[in-house]
């Protein structure tokens, strides 16, 4: 009577193919991780500064004024509904108007009319 299971080389083979898997998936994921974070602040950082521009020019402000802070224009009234969040865990710099906006994190992107 044979018994029936499988070989400790046919399971190891098993467990070196898995292995090898993992080895290619792994950092394609990372990869695809960083990118969809960087793409979500870079579309946070379009968002604030066109909230800034609209600031500006509802409150008849000049190229050298800054609003103080992400508070001056998030709120259900205002040109953010929701204050956003890197998801990098970086922290945006708002600036003045005729400044860029930054994220501590993924660096600088020029006005939304330049992108």
């Amino acid at each position: 009577m044979k018994k029936q299971g499988f070989t400790l080389v046919e399971i190891m083979i098993v467990v070196a193919i898995i292995g090898l898997l993992a080895a290619i998936a792994i950092p394609s994921f990372m990869k695809a991780r960083s990118q969809s974070q960087l793409n979500a602040c870079l579309n946070n950082l379009r968002q604030i500064a066109a909230a800034k521009e609209q600031w500006g020019l509802e409150n008849k402000k000049v190229a050298t004024d800054a609003p103080g802070g992400l508070t001056d224009l998030v709120g259900t009234t205002l040109w953010i509904k929701a204050t956003p969040v890197c998801p990098a865990g970086g922290a945006y710099t708002i600036g003045a108007l005729n400044a860029d906006c930054s994220c501590g994190k993924h660096g600088t992107i020029a006005s939304p009319t330049a992108l």
